[in-house]
């Protein structure tokens, strides 16, 4: 290793981002939100970016991180303050899911799950007996929690689950499987969608300890590497009816939670991006070759340039579709349409990243090859590039390419 990059390597141990805003969209943000902010960035640079990198290289969630984040209001922020939620509006919540994803896409991932796919399905759809029962206790971390929707034979198609259950009596018989599942491994329960004996879709709470149910965990993952990922497995689960959702039938249920954490990964994606072109421009800064830092050729200032570019825009949608969803007129296209660009966005730039980093691009010293990684995961979860694609051509066009 060439002695001129040592100095580079110890930087690397150290968080010094430092946040950039080309546009002044700090300015269309509350004080609160800015505080909001200040609080998760100074959590991750102190309890996740020190860490991240040895707990992604061996494959390991930091189960550690659970209680902190929910001290610090990363799970249900947006869900009301009766239930045990932050009683924020909706972009504190993207703020914090910002914050978090620059530190990991997994480590967001967890909150996310936890927040948009679990809590808010309990909120939306659930008796208030059972909001009671356990979203104060999803709030604090005591309980975590999983969402089942994607199936083996059924991913970018949920009509066609096969996960179904009988009536028998004072409660159901679940048989299925679920897969792709965040938090599984770990989890306490699980938001189930499966379909009843007249075919419609119901969501239900599985919980850990229930005869037949199983998560074996997904092991020889290259994404997402430092997030628990596994399986759910129903095998003949007996499942009290007092934990079937009243209030909900069919896919509006599970998109309208899809469309809620697809909100917050179209702001974690962001953060994500950040990191990236913070330590690219850093690097390219001190970073000397032919007498001169790399910073000054114009090739690399012309991928920094793009770099800060992509990311104001992203910066500029997810705000006015935070506006939207405070105001409650932000429509699932729209979420779709910032989900897609955003994503796209960040792993564009995680990639020229890297090539500003030459060789130290990929080592486990700096965050941009690990960004990289996860963000292929977060292209495909919650609708794949090319399915939200799609849901804005049929927004525009009013044709189905579906069917």
């Amino acid at each position: 290793m060439a002695t001129d990059t040592l100095e580079h390597q110890k930087k690397a141990f150290n968080d010094l981002y430092q946040h950039h805003d080309y546009y002044g969209v700090d300015d269309l943000l509350t004080e609160e939100h800015k505080l909001i902010r200040q609080a998760v960035r100074s959590f991750v640079k102190k309890e996740v970016t020190p860490i991240i990198d040895d707990y992604a290289q061996r494959a390991d969630f930091p189960s550690h991180l659970i209680k902190r984040l929910g001290e610090i209001g990363a799970f249900g922020p947006h869900i009301p303050a009766e239930y045990g939620g932050g009683g924020l509006d909706e972009i504190s919540y993207g703020i914090i899911m910002q914050e978090i994803e620059r530190g990991d896409s997994g480590i967001r991932s967890t909150a996310s799950v936890q927040g948009s796919l679990v809590m808010y399905p309990i909120y939306k759809f659930a008796s208030e007996e059972q909001k009671h029962k356990w979203l104060p206790r999803l709030a604090t971390g005591e309980l975590m929690g999983c969402f089942g929707l994607t199936e083996p034979n059924h991913g970018s198609n949920p009509n066609g689950m096969e996960t179904h259950f009988k009536d028998a009596g004072d409660h159901v018989i679940l048989n299925g499987a679920k897969m792709w599942i965040s938090n599984a491994p770990f989890a306490d329960i699980a938001v189930v969608w499966a379909k009843n004996e007249q075919g419609r879709i119901r969501g239900l709470v599985v919980e850990r300890g229930m005869e037949g149910f199983s998560t074996p965990t997904t092991h020889n993952k290259w994404s997402l590497r430092a997030s628990a990922t596994g399986e759910l497995v129903f095998d003949n689960v007996k499942v009290p009816k007092e934990n079937i959702f009243p209030e909900v039938e069919g896919l509006r249920g599970p998109l309208s939670c899809l469309s809620s954490a697809r909100y917050g990964i179209s702001w974690g994606a962001i953060g994500a991006a950040l990191d990236c072109y913070d330590t690219a421009l850093r690097y390219a800064q001190e970073r000397v070759q032919f007498g001169r830092p790399i910073a000054g050729f114009q090739l690399t200032q012309k991928k920094l340039a793009e770099m800060i570019t992509e990311i104001t825009k992203a910066q500029l949608l997810a705000w006015r579709l935070g506006v939207l969803k405070n105001e409650g007129k932000a429509t699932p296209a729209q979420i779709s349409m910032a989900k897609r660009n955003n994503v796209e966005m960040a792993i564009k730039i995680a990639r020229e990243a890297r090539q500003i980093l030459g060789g130290m691009g990929i080592s486990g010293d700096y965050s941009i090859m690990r960004h990289s990684m996860n963000l292929e995961s977060v292209i495909t979860y919650e609708g794949t590039h090319d399915i939200h694609l799609l849901i804005t051509g049929q927004d525009i066009t009013g044709f189905n390419a579906f069917s």
